[in-house]
């Protein structure tokens, strides 16, 4: 089965495709690395794209910052939506956290397990330059060991270890505004 693959890495946005068994979500917390074929990388400094070689690269899975989940990926049943601020690299990443409901990270048992975290509603800019546009994403894979600053609702430090971690009270998105 062929997966088309965006993924944001530091040094650009990778596209290309990927042929795997299974969903792209699973390979992603399987694999050391990612086999795209067909693939260009735009670099963030605005140069042209550059193509991948004939017979495709392999990407290791560390250096994906973000990735896009293809529309078919299953979400969590009934879930509770946490507006979510993130600096991932030279990436604003914004969007919504699902959780199960009554969901409380102080006194949760389960902890995340596996490199990436599911994000919905997702809007990525460059940090560096804010006004040239973002992007947005129904859903993306976040890779929570690059995560250098996080703002929510709620206490996710267990959730992006390392990361600068702020809890604001009513918080949304919208009425907080990009975090620099």
């Amino acid at each position: 089965m062929t997966i088309r693959f965006d993924a944001y890495t530091a040094t650009g946005v990778r596209r290309g495709s990927v042929d795997a068994d299974g969903r792209l979500g699973d390979l992603l917390e399987t694999v050391d690395g990612i086999r795209v074929s067909a693939g260009v990388i735009v670099p963030l400094d605005g140069a042209p794209p550059i193509p991948d070689p004939a017979g495709g690269t392999n990407v290791p899975v560390d250096e994906l910052l973000v990735v896009v989940a293809p529309p078919e990926t299953p979400m969590p049943v009934h879930p509770a939506w946490h507006d979510v601020i993130l600096r991932a690299g030279p990436y604003l990443v914004t969007g919504q956290m699902p959780t199960m409901p009554g969901f409380d990270p102080a006194r949760a048992l389960a902890r995340p397990t596996g490199t990436f975290v599911l994000l919905g509603q997702v809007r990525i800019t460059l940090v560096a330059a804010p006004a040239s546009g973002a992007v947005e994403h129904g859903l993306a894979w976040v890779n929570r060991y690059v995560v250098e600053r996080v703002e929510a609702d709620i206490e996710l430090g267990f959730f992006f270890p390392g990361a600068e971690s702020k809890v604001t009270s009513g918080f949304t998105v919208q009425a907080a505004g990009p975090a620099a």
